[in-house]
């Protein structure tokens, strides 16, 4: 088990080079946000752009463009039935999330098996929320490349794993992350991340004011958007996982809840001052 400290954001986190342009960082597509749960794209949006992603588009039902235009002008956006242009921008990404706040819906699983269908080999896709939950719903294929990460909660993984809470020990969560292929990021007031490459990373961080709707949306905006522009890996997941909850912990001091998009509203001022700090 190797726990995550101070030193993944240091060692992940980097001053952006003199000459470089919106492309240096990585081309990005969300998907998610239904009529009902537009806002949980919303925060992956935000959390992903002030993280760093150069480019972002979000994949939403038409009802959410309006908000999320009003809240993240940076972000390019297209309606669910915009199926050649949603395919063209897929052709085009480093780095695809899908899943918050989807739905559960032939439209939901279309998006989910078009993805997965194209996923390319230098592409890295990160599954969320109802493309979780979709897996089991649809009886879909549970073996990916290694450059797919899965962000479950605990009941997302019971039933992604099949493992009930009591089974989901580390030992088991190893072994079914082995027989899955990707990457696993199971959240809950210590967040664990399995990959094959390592034991096992743990998160000693996290406090109860983080228990508020949204903040997995957050976090998992968060990994794609460090995932687009820093070295492709564990480690950089890791330094994605541990700043959420560092950020979490220093806001819980003097709020009694924490807010999602407080988190990523501090986002850049807490990544200048690692890349700043980087020896």
């Amino acid at each position: 088990m190797v726990q995550l400290s101070e030193d993944i954001l240091h060692k992940v986190i980097k001053k952006r080079p003199e000459i470089s342009h919106k492309g240096t960082f990585g081309r990005v597509v969300l998907i998610g946000g239904n009529q009902q749960y537009g806002g949980a794209i919303i925060m992956s949006a935000e959390a992903c752009i002030k993280s760093g992603a150069g480019l972002t588009t979000v994949i939403t039902a038409e009802k959410n463009h309006s908000a999320l235009h009003a809240r993240l002008p940076e972000t390019m956006v297209l309606a669910f039935w915009e199926t050649t242009m949603i395919y063209q921008v897929l052709e085009q990404a480093d780095v695809i999330l899908i899943g918050p706040g989807l739905g559960l819906d032939k439209t939901a699983i279309t998006l989910l098996k078009g993805v997965l269908k194209t996923q390319k080999a230098q592409q890295w896709l990160v599954i969320d929320g109802s493309a979780i939950s979709l897996f089991s719903e649809y009886n879909l294929s549970l073996k990916f490349p290694s450059q797919t990460v899965f962000t479950p909660h605990q009941a997302e993984w019971e039933r992604l794993s099949g493992l009930s809470f009591i089974e989901q020990t580390d030992e088991n969560n190893r072994a079914q992350q082995a027989l899955i292929g990707a990457k696993i990021v199971l959240k809950s007031h210590r967040t664990t991340i399995y990959d094959d490459a390592v034991s096992y990373y743990q998160n000693p961080l996290g406090n109860p004011g983080m228990a508020t709707g949204g903040m997995g949306d957050t976090l998992a905006g968060m990994i794609t958007g460090f995932l687009a522009q820093f070295e492709k890996g564990m480690d950089t997941i890791g330094a994605a996982v541990y700043l959420h909850s560092l950020i979490g912990d220093d806001l819980s001091e003097k709020n009694y809840v924490v807010l999602p998009t407080t988190i990523s509203e501090a986002l850049p001022r807490y990544m200048k001052k690692y890349a700043i700090e980087r020896k």
